[in-house]
């Protein structure tokens, strides 16, 4: 196919190539040309007038479950610890099979229609009274809708403890067990191919309170004889280095590298409370963030030196995090709350819009380990995001190109395209019932909240 007339390409590539003009040639799944291109016979042709072309985006950190627990109001005005007690602990034991589909889809729906072509869903809920399988069924509903898919295989082997006995503890396995079952879920659904849909990583939930620090490196040594990426949360809030200043005598990034839990092929969700040494080791070690400003924001927790890392070449990327803490868990609006955020704080040049279109696609991309997504370049797969910029928050702008990141608001996709095939078209994902999936959830929360 070729995409032609768009207003113009964001590449994703650094630097002056970031900005280029023309058509994009596509074939076999594939980008084959940029440029001054005319149509050849029979080539379908996909009008982009009016548009502006994106490499398809990538959140680099979710929890597909939690789409069924937003806004939940015992929890909607806690900080994490809080919140976590309230939310995702309190109701963990409820999401059964069915609720977890309807979550998988409600989440990855979101996310299609805001430009997203690959997603990190981090599922750390593993229990032997569960008579299905987790990774199975997110799977599934990611290739019903034809979005790729990193499945982070959480999980823990020493459980937190609540001065209660209203909750169901949260589920822990031996270490060999979570080992074992990591290595059969990436048997099964770990595609290294360059069109892959489908991978794995190991990522136990926290390093800080969800191992015992003997199996740190067991962990990190398994993860990369199975030749998967490790992913874990780290430093969200400050409770982070207090505990391992008290515990460990060490800041975490310090501690992790004493159990050599960096590297290029790991990275960690949030790191908000670092120290600017903290920052370096990460940039130097190619260790990669997902930055998700709107959780951040929506627990008070502060917000990550993303910038700081940038600006020392580290890997940068974006992640929407859970919908049962950032309820408006997309793309569109996560951009947008990364170029607010840190100028809010930070000063009105602190990040670009150009730097954050680079955080959600090839700092995605370079984050996740899969080099032939996140750019628009020949030999690159054709995960292409088409926005139309004709809402009335589009009209005026000297700059349309980085109208999705300023103007915010739901995005408008004329085309959406992941490995070449066209998975949303005018806004809708073509044959899929919207309104079905609006039930479902109604039906499902129903009876969460009962």
């Amino acid at each position: 196919m070729l995409i032609e007339n768009a207003a113009g390409i964001f590449s994703g590539l650094p630097g002056t190539g970031m900005r280029t003009i023309g058509a994009i040639r596509v074939r076999d799944g594939v980008i084959v040309e940029i440029g001054a291109l005319q149509a050849e016979p029979d080539e379908r042709r996909l009008d982009a007038r009016g548009c502006v072309v994106y490499p398809g985006l990538i959140s680099t950190h979710h929890h597909l479950f939690q789409s069924v627990l937003k806004g939940v109001r015992s929890g909607i005005d806690l900080p994490l610890a809080g919140w976590l007690r309230s939310v995702p602990y309190r109701f963990w034991s409820k999401i059964d099979e069915e609720a977890l589909a309807v979550a998988a889809r409600i989440a990855l729906t979101d996310l299609l229609l805001s430009g997203t072509t690959t997603v990190a869903d981090h599922h750390y809920l593993f229990s032997d009274t569960f008579r299905f399988d987790p990774a199975q069924v997110i799977f599934e509903v990611a290739r019903s809708l034809g979005i790729r898919l990193v499945f982070c295989r959480g999980g823990a082997t020493r459980a937190r403890h609540f001065d209660t006995d209203q909750f169901v503890p949260m589920p822990v396995e031996s270490l060999d067990r979570m080992l074992q079952s990591v290595e059969a879920c990436a048997q099964r659904f770990h595609d290294t191919s360059p069109d892959s849909l489908t991978r794995v990583a190991l990522a136990p939930t926290t390093p800080t309170w969800s191992l015992d620090p003997g199996e740190l490196k067991e962990v990190i040594a398994a993860a990369r004889r199975m030749k998967l990426r490790l992913h874990s949360h780290l430093s969200e809030t400050s409770d982070y280095v207090d505990f391992c200043l008290s515990v460990h005598g060490k800041r975490p990034v310090h501690w992790l590298a004493d159990h050599d839990w960096l590297g290029e092929d790991v990275w960690f969700a949030h790191l908000v409370h670092l120290d600017a040494d903290e920052v370096r080791i990460l940039a130097s070690t190619s260790t990669g963030m997902s930055h998700c400003p709107q959780s951040n924001c929506r627990l008070g927790s502060g917000v990550a030196p993303a910038d700081a890392m940038a600006r020392l070449g580290g890997a940068v990327s974006l992640g929407v995090d859970g919908a049962a803490s950032n309820e408006s868990a997309d793309m569109i609006s996560e951009m947008h709350s990364a170029w607010h955020t840190h100028r809010a704080v930070k000063g009105a040049d602190a990040v670009t819009a150009e730097d954050v279109v680079h955080w959600a696609t090839a700092g995605g991309a370079r984050v996740l380990g899969m080099p032939r997504i996140g750019t628009l370049a020949p030999g690159q797969q054709a995960d292409i995001a088409i926005f139309n910029l004709d809402q009335p928050r589009h009209f005026g702008m000297h700059d349309p190109m980085i109208a999705p990141v300023t103007c915010a608001g739901s995005a408008d996709l004329r085309y959406l395209l992941i490995g070449g095939r066209i998975v949303v078209e005018n806004g809708a994902i073509p044959g899929f019932d919207l309104q079905k999936l609006k039930f479902d959830a109604a039906r499902v929360v129903a009876r969460l909240a009962a």
